[in-house]
């Protein structure tokens, strides 16, 4: 498979990751705001590890 500049199984990730910390962390004090990405990017990365076979 090409490598290609935008890889599409990253991009659409981050970006629906920053519009729902955007919608959810409204409400949230910036501690709790960072937790939420904290936790949220933990989660992106086991699944795109789990996809990829743990390479």
């Amino acid at each position: 498979m090409p490598v290609d500049l935008l890889r599409l199984d990253l991009v659409v990730p981050l970006l629906m990751y920053c519009a729902l910390l955007w919608w959810v962390g409204r409400g949230l004090s910036w501690t709790a705001r960072l937790a939420t990405a904290a936790v949220t990017l933990v989660l992106i990365v086991c699944v795109l590890m789990v996809e990829r076979g743990w390479r």
